[in-house]
């Protein structure tokens, strides 16, 4: 059951909700990392957390950081640390705009 927010924002402007679940290529990094050719934006960063979930990459004393390990480096510019609130921005860039 979706929030009745976000309900609105998705009958507003159908088309950020198609941004984040229509599949695309990966390029080679993010493939590697998650183990797919294709998937959406929102499943990489559900996947992206998860890792970060089952690795215990949250900072024991702040937990809006993550402590980066090598492999979260390769698809997060190799930050060393990065802010939850930056995470769904350097994921998407691994996922630019299509031409119009």
């Amino acid at each position: 059951m979706l929030p009745q927010r976000m309900k609105k924002a998705i009958t507003d402007n159908p088309k950020k909700l198609a941004n984040l679940i229509d599949l695309v290529n990966l390029p080679s990094t993010l493939r590697d990392f998650v183990g797919q050719s294709q998937i959406s934006r929102l499943g990489c960063f559900l996947h992206v957390w998860s890792y970060i979930k089952t690795n215990n990459l949250q900072d024991t004393n702040n937990k809006n950081v993550v402590n980066c390990d090598n492999k979260l480096k390769s698809i997060l510019l190799g930050k060393p640390r990065v802010e939850l609130a930056e995470l769904p921005a350097l994921i998407k860039l691994h996922f630019p705009k299509e031409p119009k």
